[in-house]
């Protein structure tokens, strides 16, 4: 009875270590360029990353940038400003790595598969990539940061 309370006990600790270690992703963060602030958080046990602000020099007559370049005609008129542009990605405890997402690029409209890993806790990775071929994708570097 005592091995199956310290199992229990040891079981639950691992998993609140490895929700912990998950969660880190989750906040505002700068993209790479420092245009523009992505917010990431946990919904349905996966993280997606909405866009919450934009400096004000991407600004047009006082409104944000429209999603122009969207393959969807009836799409091109929304703002960037509340758009979500990353989804699905789910937290792979072994490779430490937030994997089977997607990222959208406003400016060009297209749709990439992407995983993201942290090289610290304020500086995550992303990389988008095409056709499950990882090597061949594209990096971009955010930056942890907050609202204000």
């Amino acid at each position: 009875m005592k091995r199956l309370i310290i199992l229990l006990f040891l079981g639950v600790y691992t998993l609140a270590g490895i929700a912990q270690e998950a969660d880190k992703i989750v906040g505002i963060w700068w993209n790479d360029e420092k245009t523009s602030k992505i917010e990431v958080v946990k919904k349905d046990g996966k993280y997606m990353g909405t866009i919450v602000y934009m400096i004000p020099e991407k600004y047009e007559n006082g409104e944000s940038p429209k999603d122009d370049e969207n393959p969807d005609e009836s799409l091109r008129s929304r703002s960037i400003v509340g758009l979500q542009i990353l989804d699905g990605l789910k937290f792979e405890a072994d490779d430490k790595e937030w994997v089977d997402g997607s990222i959208y690029d406003p400016k060009s409209g297209k749709t990439y598969d992407c995983y993201v890993w942290l090289e610290s806790n304020d500086l995550m990775k992303l990389k988008g990539y095409v056709a499950g071929i990882k090597w061949m994708g594209k990096s971009s570097e955010w930056y942890k940061t907050t609202l204000d």
